[in-house]
């Protein structure tokens, strides 16, 4: 099953982020996207992502290892993120169009564990999708733990090769 979700702007707050239909949370699929989303806040506003996670997160706010990880990655590779929007690519420097649009998808080992979910999301910049497991908890769907930050190919204006 795939899953696609618009958004109209990058929740700034966690109060934006609980505004939007997804944040309630009642599938892992809204919880996935709801994440890719939260992490494009990090070029603008690294405690602010750790506020959006920790909502998404759930009971399990993110440990300083999380957090520390999450520095590692997107310091500087704002475009990590956005390259989990439609119409991104190293190209256009992964700069997307309004709205924006993240699909989530499923695959045949997404449930294997009762009370988790494997999702997956494609990077513009990478050559398969990233996984994202999620986890269930009185009917709402958390952040587990997050694949999606590996490298992806630099953005044409940062590649010297391009």
């Amino acid at each position: 099953m795939e899953q696609v979700f618009q958004f109209s702007a990058i929740p700034a707050s966690v109060a934006q982020l609980q505004a939007l239909p997804e944040a309630a949370l009642t599938s892992p699929f809204q919880t996935a996207a709801l994440t890719a989303l939260a992490l494009c806040r990090y070029e603008t506003d690294p405690a602010a992502t750790v506020e959006l996670l920790n909502f998404l997160k759930g009971p399990q706010p993110m440990s300083p290892f999380q957090i520390q990880f999450l520095r590692d990655r997107l310091a500087g590779k704002g475009y990590v993120a956005r390259s989990y929007f439609a119409g991104t690519s190293p190209a256009n420097n992964y700069t997307p169009s309004l709205p924006y649009t993240v699909t989530v998808f499923d695959g045949p080992y997404s449930y294997q564990q009762d009370g988790y979910a494997k999702l997956m999301l494609r990077s513009s910049g990478a050559d398969s999708p990233r996984e994202i497991m999620l986890r269930s908890k009185s009917g709402q769907w958390f952040l587990w733990e997050n694949y999606l930050l590996p490298d992806i190919r630099v953005p044409a204006a940062l590649d010297p090769w391009a």
